[in-house]
């Protein structure tokens, strides 16, 4: 799909957990929920058995980060790009058909304004699809690759797990709770962060008390009351999907890429110039105050470099050093030199660890 999709990452719940590590809350092994009191511990570790489920669904997104509501593809040199279409991710609801057959088999469809994406996996081969580009992409994935590869539609297990991956020591689980959603009972968990520095007030996760697949999850800000990011399922019905979904032929006259990944190892796509690892990611900080700073180019290299300048000077304000802006729940900040950080803190600890 033709949008940045480390922005939208960045700036919604991916940088919750950003580059945390910290241990998992329990090592529990995959076992189904029991009794009518589960730990979080247990379902937690329900988590992992969801792996398997087959199911057919549709997705809600919202997001209220304190963004201006910017059309993508709207026109004009200030929202043009894959920059824009970034942001209007970030701004506006979407909902997206989901259905998934095991770990290798997933197809995400999300229809707005007359066009369609689509993301298909079927074994090692993924399309992607833009119907108002016309074009399509075919990636060779290798033979064993575990993981569907990211898209720029966020899904409650992605941010299930990025906030798992930062529960203990810096964060505080709830009992769970029994609710309901889309119509499945389900256990819900609530993730509170021990920092008083982060802009990250809650995670909520709940998750499915029969199959332990994530349902929804939802990101509240500091000292507010609504959720800043939300994605679930508004319906959801287990069972193999139809194989035919799996399937994709792009149409005739359409403009098809193709990248083979099959003789790739892990780490073999990463740049390495010079052993001191200089244009990889740093991090900073701990826990939920972690910050992530990606090197010089960087903003270029995601459609926010001077091409994109007025829309980058409509959504930020001008910092020592740079420039920046700060939604509900994260920061951004461009340095003068080229630099991005971010994180889930206010932009003067941004500012801080760029020095």
């Amino acid at each position: 799909m033709k949008k940045s999709v480390w922005l939208p990452a960045l700036i919604a719940p991916v940088v919750v957990a950003g580059a945390v590590a910290a241990p998992v809350i329990a090592q529990a092994a995959s076992t189904p929920i029991a009794g009518d009191d589960p730990t979080a511990a247990a379902v937690i570790a329900s988590i992992a058995k969801s792996s398997d489920a087959q199911y057919s669904g549709k997705l809600a997104q919202t997001s209220d980060l304190g963004l201006p509501e910017l059309p993508a593809g709207a026109g004009g040199s200030s929202l043009e790009g894959d920059a824009s279409d970034a942001f209007s991710l970030l701004t506006a609801s979407h909902t997206a058909r989901v259905y998934v057959d095991g770990p290798s088999k997933q197809r995400v469809q999300v229809t707005e304004q007359l066009a369609e994406q689509d993301l298909i996996r079927n074994g090692s081969t993924v399309w992607t699809w833009d119907s108002k580009e016309r074009a399509a992409t075919k990636t060779t994935l290798p033979s064993r690759a575990a993981e569907s590869p990211a898209s720029g539609t966020a899904t409650p297990s992605d941010v299930a797990e990025q906030a798992i991956d930062a529960i203990t020591p810096t964060t505080t689980v709830s009992k769970p709770v029994a609710t309901t959603v889309a119509g499945h009972g389900a256990w819900l968990l609530t993730l509170t962060p021990k920092s008083s520095d982060t802009l990250v007030g809650s995670v909520q996760l709940a998750v499915d008390q029969q199959t332990g697949l994530p349902l929804r999850a939802t990101v509240t800000a500091t000292g507010a009351d609504d959720p800043a990011f939300q994605v679930g399922f508004t319906s959801l019905e287990y069972g193999a999907p139809a194989a035919r979904l799996f399937d994709f032929t792009p149409p005739t006259g359409a403009d098809v890429d193709s990248k083979d990944l099959s003789d790739a190892r892990p780490g073999s796509g990463a740049r390495h110039h010079g052993s001191d690892g200089a244009d990889r990611p740093t991090v900073s900080g701990s826990g939920w105050d972690t910050v992530v700073a990606l090197p010089a180019g960087s903003a270029d290299q995601a459609g926010l470099g001077s091409d994109a300048t007025g829309l980058v000077d409509q959504l930020t304000t001008a910092v020592a050093g740079g420039r920046a802006v700060q939604t509900s729940l994260v920061s951004v900040y461009l340095t003068d030199d080229g630099r991005v950080l971010a994180g889930a803190v206010p932009v003067t600890a941004l500012v801080a660890a760029a020095k």
